[in-house]
Parts: C-alpha cells; structure tokens; sequence
C-alpha cells in the first residue's frame, strides 16, 4: 500500500464516524447528505497538510476534480446517485494514486458484501429492527453510500496495518 500509517491514524478518527453516518444516512434514506460530503472534504483539507507532504497533498486535489468530473457525468447518464457522485470525490483525496486499484478491488468487495447484507437483512426479521428505511422498498436501487463507505472506512483501516 502506498498510503502510510501516519496519515490513516490521523484522518480514521473523523472518517470513521462520517462513514458510519453515510451508510445508516443512505440505507435509512437513502440520500447523502450535503453536510457529511461536507464534512469529510474539511476533514482531508485540515488534516491533510499537517500529515502530508505538501507536494502531496496538494496534487491529491486532482484526485477530488476528475472524481467530481467523473461523477457529474455519471449522475447527468442516471447511472449513479447525485450523493454517491459528491461522496466518491470527497473521498477521493484520502487514496494515494498508487493505491487505486487496491481501491477498486476494495470497493467491489464492498459492494458485493453491502449487497448481500442489504437484501438478506430486507427478507428477514431483521428488518424489523429498522421497518421504516426506505432502502427497503426501493426496489432494484441499492443504497450506495452503505458500500462507498465501507470502502473509504476498510481502506484507511488497512494503511493502519
């Protein structure tokens, strides 16, 4: 992995809780609130300098701009949600250039694994624990930020190791 431990030690502490926010935000809701995308940019853009080269950093702004560019796209086809779009570039900035294929694996196990929970908990009384979520009745949509999340959240959780 290209990410160190310094960096994941610093930004896990807010992006753990930002993500967990996402992911109940999405499958209760299934939207992404302004203030979480928000707030996990304001997250890499204060705690970024103060653990990355500065070279770094400020080349990781690419990373925000063509994930926005990209997602934009994206949301104007109707191939992904307008939230999704916003969370994939705020996150963006948090993965080393270098670690983006470990990413996309990441993120496919993710989805897959956030997939299966979602429609075996939504066919068993365990959506009883949570009857109101409209993830529930969306038919073949699919809350995203639950596996964008997880996948932000697993890859900070790795450069830990």
């Amino acid at each position: 992995m290209a990410i160190t431990m310094t960096p994941t030690l610093w930004f896990l502490p807010f992006v753990l809780p930002i993500g967990l926010f996402v992911a109940y935000s999405d499958l209760r809701a299934m939207r992404i609130p302004n203030p979480a995308v928000l707030a996990l940019l304001a997250v890499f853009v204060v705690i970024g300098p103060l653990v990355l080269p500065w070279d770094e950093y400020v080349w990781r702004y690419a990373h925000f701009a063509v994930a926005l560019l990209f997602g934009i796209l994206l949301n104007a086809s109707g191939a992904m949600g307008a939230g999704d779009a916003k969370f994939i570039a705020a996150a963006a900035p948090f993965v080393a250039l270098a670690d983006l294929t470990l990413v996309m694996l990441l993120f496919c196990a993710c989805l897959l694994g956030a997939f299966a929970t979602h429609r075996i908990a939504m066919v068993t009384p365990l959506r009883n624990l949570a009857p109101d979520w409209k993830s529930w009745r969306m038919g073949s949509k699919f809350p995203m930020g639950f596996a964008l999340a997880a996948t932000l959240c697993l890859y900070l959780v790795l450069g830990t190791a």
